[in-house]
């Protein structure tokens, strides 16, 4: 998926995505936050930050004398994090509009980052390896990687669900997303999906004290929530050449659907990794 299209199908999620963040998004920006172990004063780099679910808690910790710099290519979902952070008085956190595999660290933050974060997110980088690889640059030796990821196996009933009945309306389409049939085995989400490949990924990408904690997450899938997380994440682009009418038909079928299997829950369980960039 190209920066533009990725930018355009997350802007459309934004009246959706914040919807999920209590179940889904929040918990693990929350875990990744504490994993990162951050400190008073600390400058963090928090990238495809969304609405704010790991760099508002992030802001929370290194408090006001700290730093959070916010980014991510969907502006939407950034304007939601800006609101989310001035009704909680979070003045030391920046939400910018810009493309992780050019930014530069501001003179501001002086030797490095402290620590950068990036939930739900590595998957979606172009060329993940080499991207990471600059990312993790931008921190200061001894500084702190954090990353969450889907473990294997979650959200996998609910999206093969889903798939299914989008095929049912246009088959033979190349309905793309981690786990559509288009290219499964090669979504680069396969090479990060369980503790020990995550861990030996980061160990290539040169971090040390390498900790890999398992977040469970069993969200009930209502009615509301699983519209919401269609609409509100990457499913939602398999959609976006529907009509008002074939969606919610589409909404209503796959409703029945999770119902006749069995589904009355969606797994959410998120890898939460750190590690430390070498002195």
């Amino acid at each position: 998926m190209s920066d533009s299209r990725l930018a355009s199908t997350f802007n459309s999620t934004s009246e959706y995505f914040d919807f999920v963040t209590p179940l889904v998004w929040g918990p693990a920006g929350q875990s990744l936050a504490f994993a990162l172990e951050l400190a008073a004063g600390e400058s963090v780099l928090d990238v495809c930050a969304g609405t704010g679910a790991s760099a508002l808690p992030a802001a929370a910790a290194v408090g006001p004398y700290g730093v959070v710099h916010a980014i991510d290519l969907a502006d939407d979902l950034l304007e939601v994090g800006r609101l989310k952070a001035t009704e909680s008085a979070l003045r030391n956190v920046e939400f910018v509009c810009a493309d992780a595999t050019e930014w530069e660290s501001p003179s501001s933050v002086s030797g490095g980052y402290d620590a950068l974060s990036c939930s739900y997110g590595i998957f979606f980088l172009p060329d993940m390896e080499v991207s990471f690889s600059r990312l993790v640059g931008l921190v200061r030796p001894g500084g702190r990687v954090g990353v969450t990821v889907w473990r294997k196996g979650a959200v996998e009933a609910f999206g093969g669900a889903f798939f299914d009945v989008v095929e049912r309306h246009a088959p033979g389409d190349a309905h793309t997303g981690l786990l559509s049939r288009k290219n499964y085995d090669s979504n680069p989400i396969r090479r990060v999906e369980t503790e020990e490949t995550l861990r030996a990924w980061l160990a290539d990408q040169g971090l040390k004290n390498i900790q890999v904690r398992v977040l469970s997450n069993q969200v009930p899938a209502t009615e509301d929530f699983i519209w919401n997380f269609v609409l509100g994440s990457g499913f939602r682009g398999a959609l976006q050449s529907f009509d008002d009418n074939t969606c919610a038909e589409i909404r209503r079928e796959f409703s029945e659907l999770l119902t006749s299997r069995g589904i009355d829950s969606v797994d959410a369980t998120t890898l939460v990794a750190t590690g430390v960039r070498p002195s």
